[in-house]
């Protein structure tokens, strides 16, 4: 890892609030081992090489384990992703543009798989511990394929095991931080959910 990239952790995990619990990884495989369900709100934060802040976001975050999810943008642009457990649907309203892949090429090694995969986990990532920082316990995954399009992804866990913060470095340098409030697991969800019908006059790009 080269000094750059570096020190753009370590300032990400100066910002970060943090006191010691077990273990980050226990707490991650209990994290996927009895949160079936997941709602929460999020805010992003995508930063530069040299850890500038490029844009801003935030939105609500749901998934239903294996492989549900449903990530929906609020600010500053309206955009949808949703994952109904065979397909990925991407979609940016203010294009009008849907883009749809298959879920087995894209939540192998992405942050998805962390969140919403099942409890294989240590089969595409090599998971390691990082130290704690106040009262949040770090560890860090990276993908044994290099086919991902992140190089990094760390997670911090509260002193309970809940899921707060999520950062992921991708293959251009960039660091994307993810911070989770009002977490709330297995609760009952819609059937309809994780259900994405394209507008009917929207542009689809099927990858």
């Amino acid at each position: 890892m080269n000094r750059a990239r570096c020190s753009i952790f370590s300032l990400l995990l100066c910002l970060l609030p943090s006191t010691v619990q077990a273990s980050a990884i226990d707490s991650l495989k209990t994290f996927i081992q009895e949160a079936r369900t997941v709602r929460a709100t999020f805010s992003q934060v995508l930063l530069d090489q040299n850890a500038r802040t490029i844009q801003e976001s935030s939105g609500t975050m749901l998934f239903e384990r294996p492989g549900k999810f449903r990530w929906i943008y609020e600010k500053p642009y309206e955009q949808l992703i949703v994952g109904d457990g065979t397909k990925v649907w991407f979609y940016d309203q203010d294009l009008n543009q849907v883009t749809v892949r298959q879920l087995d090429l894209t939540i192998g090694s992405s942050p998805a798989a962390l969140l919403a995969g099942n409890s294989t986990i240590e089969t595409d990532f090599e998971l390691m511990e990082i130290n704690p920082q106040d009262q949040i316990e770090w560890l860090e995954a990276t993908p044994k394929t290099t086919e991902s399009s992140f190089e990094l992804i760390q997670l911090g866990f509260s002193l309970d095991g809940t899921l707060q913060i999520m950062a992921l470095r991708d293959n251009f340098g960039q660091t994307t931080l993810l911070t989770f409030t009002n977490l709330v697991k297995n609760i009952a969800l819609p059937a309809d959910t994780f259900r994405f019908i394209p507008p009917h006059d929207a542009d689809i790009i099927s990858d």
